[in-house]
């Protein structure tokens, strides 16, 4: 593993972290009322883009990050719709 993918894992690491407290949150308080569905539906959709972006480019750090943080996508978007 080179230096640049240590750096993207480290990236991938925190704005993944980074996420996952508001899944948590909401599925705690079950409160989705400040959740945007369009902005989850975008978000979903970029980061999917993403996920082919780092397939393409063989890059493990994008493919690892991207398919986790599309799971919490994913859950939010249930939430949303769920508790909505």
């Amino acid at each position: 593993m080179n230096y640049i993918e240590i750096i993207g894992f480290s990236a991938a690491f925190l704005t993944t972290a980074a996420f996952l407290p508001q899944v948590y949150k909401t599925w705690k308080t079950k409160d989705v009322s400040a959740l945007s569905l369009p902005m989850l539906l975008m978000f979903i959709t970029g980061i999917t883009l993403w996920l082919v972006y780092g397939f393409y480019i063989h890059s493990p750090s994008m493919i690892v990050a991207n398919t986790i943080t599309i799971g919490s996508s994913l859950v939010l978007i249930y939430f949303k719709v769920k508790y909505n």
